[in-house]
Parts: structure tokens; C-alpha cells; sequence
């Protein structure tokens, strides 16, 4: 026991040194803005003077009395919520047929994954073009099924235009779940699939039976990194939306203070508090679902 203490002891030693150079450059790289992000937010900076006065929490008071950014939190949440809920119930089918196996699986595998290697803005720009209301290749599609009269401005109309943020995005990021699901149920013992098939049971009760609570933790876990991701989301929303106040998420929100109103304290405090809350929901979601990111824990 002794031995293996101080074994323990060393390993851990060694993981520090070795930690030490990346924590010191991301330290560099991304704690000294964050801290300069929070400092904008207490004083009047904007674009043309950045070297305003301290004028304590009023950024923060004006922000949140101003309905247009708690409907930019709303949209956040709202696009968060329902684009990763899909993402993880697609990607998990996904992954469970292609953990199959069948002739060509990794050819299929690495088909998959084209959405999510091509550039969101490239996705973006892309599916703007096919939601177009005049020349897009969807209107056109389901003119010709019927299941619409009209051509539809996806991206015009804001009841529309967050249904169009999620579904791009459904798109892209459904192949980033499957594979990290598809790397879960490949931990799995094949042992326990044929203990199921030897007692009698079905695909659907081995599956939340067995596999669903198996893969619990690194499901927990991809589902935290996606919605971390997604609650900042900022490049589907600033090409489909063209920035309109109806479908603003907070990213687009804080971005339109600085560089369209020139708000540097203002757009700073928006930055913070959606730091802020996101680092809320995810204390939340680890505490309430019992998420732990330590693997030995």
C-alpha cells in the first residue's frame, strides 16, 4: 500500500509538470481576455474610448431590464435544448447501427462524419442558399410534394428561422454524437449482450436495460460538451437570421453591441453573463445528474 501511494504520488506529480506548459499558455491565451472581458463590463468603454470610467454594475442592471436580451437567452436556451435533445436521440440510433456489424461499416463510418468536418460557416452558407425563399432548393422540393402551397422564407420569418437554426445544426452535429456514442458502446462487454440473448430478452429491453445504463457516464458527459457548445452558439445564428432581435441568441446579442453600437462595456457585461449562466447550467447539470469528470471517479 505503501509503495503504491507513493507511486500514486509521483504519477500525479508527473501529470503536473506535463500540465503545467498547457495551463500556462491557456492561461495566456484565454484567462487574461476573460479577465478583460469582466473588467470592460464594470466601466462605459466603448469603441472610441476604451479607457472610460468604472461605473459599477449598470451595464448589468440596463441588461437585464432589456427584453431583447432575455429573448436572446430564451432563443439560446430554447435552440440548446431541442437541437441537442435531437442530436443525442439521432446520433444514438446512429451509433447503435453502426456498432453493428455489416460489410462496409467503415466506409459508412466515415461518411457519417462529412457534416460535422465541413465548416459551420461553410454549412451555414451553404443551407442558406438551399432555405433560400425564391431559388432554394427546399421550398422547391416541397412545392413539388405538396406539402406547401407557397415558397416559405425560412429565414425571413422568425417563427421559421430558429426552426432553421436547429435543423442545420441537427445536421452537422448529429455525426459529433454518433461517434462519441459509437466510442461508448464499443466499451461495452459483447458478454453482457449474450447474457441478455440467453435469458430472452429483446433488442429494447437489452438496450435500457443493459446498454443505456452502461454508457450513462460518457453519455452524460457528450451531452454537457454539446450543450456547452451550443448555448454559445453564434455562427448558424449570425448567417440564417441576419441578426434579427426576434431569434438573437446571446453570442449574436453581445456581438451586435460591440461592433454595431460600439459598446465595448456593454457588450462586455453581456459576454460575462452569458459566461455567467453557462457556467450555472453546467454546476447544475453535473450536480443534479450526478456527473462526475474525473475517471477514477
Amino acid at each position: 500500500m505503501v509503495g503504491q501511494s507513493a507511486l500514486s504520488r509521483q504519477r500525479r506529480r508527473s501529470a503536473w509538470i506535463f500540465l503545467i506548459p498547457a495551463l500556462t499558455v491557456m492561461g495566456a491565451t484565454a484567462g487574461w481576455p476573460l479577465l478583460r472581458t469582466f473588467g470592460f463590463a464594470f466601466t462605459d468603454a466603448s469603441i472610441d474610448q476604451p479607457d472610460a470610467g468604472f461605473i459599477g454594475l449598470d451595464n448589468f442592471r440596463s441588461l437585464v431590464e432589456d427584453p431583447d436580451w432575455w429573448r436572446a437567452v430564451w432563443n439560446t436556451f430554447r435552440y440548446a435544448l431541442v437541437s441537442v435533445g435531437l442530436e443525442t436521440v439521432l446520433g444514438m440510433i446512429i451509433a447503435l447501427a453502426l456498432n453493428a456489424h455489416f460489410r462496409g461499416r467503415g466506409l459508412l463510418r466515415a461518411a457519417v462524419l462529412v457534416p460535422w468536418a465541413i465548416p459551420t460557416i461553410v454549412s451555414a452558407r451553404l443551407w442558406a442558399w438551399m432555405l433560400h425563399d425564391v431559388y432554394g432548393v427546399i421550398n422547391d422540393l416541397l412545392l413539388r410534394v405538396h406539402l406547401i402551397s407557397e415558397p416559405l422564407a425560412w429565414t425571413a420569418e422568425p417563427g421559421l428561422s430558429l426552426l432553421a437554426v436547429i435543423l442545420v445544426d441537427v445536421w452537422k452535429t448529429t455525426p459529433f454524437m454518433t461517434l462519441l456514442l459509437l466510442a461508448a458502446l464499443q466499451l461495452v462487454p459483447t458478454e453482457v449482450y449474450e447474457a441478455a440473448r440467453l435469458d430472452g430478452a429483446g433488442p429494447v429491453r437489452t438496450f435500457f436495460s443493459l446498454t443505456l445504463p452502461i454508457i450513462r457516464g460518457p453519455l452524460m458527459v457528450a451531452i454537457i460538451f454539446r450543450m456547452l457548445d451550443a448555448l454559445r452558439a453564434f455562427d448558424l445564428f449570425y448567417v440564417l437570421t441576419n441578426n434579427s432581435a426576434d431569434v438573437m441568441s446571446m453570442a449574436v446579442y453581445a456581438r451586435q453591441r460591440m461592433a454595431e453600437f460600439g459598446e465595448l462595456g456593454y457588450s462586455s457585461a453581456a459576454a460575462s453573463l452569458l459566461f455567467l449562466l453557462i457556467a450555472l447550467f453546467t454546476a447544475a447539470y453535473l450536480a443534479l445528474g450526478r456527473v462526475s469528470l474525473d475517471p477514477e471517479a
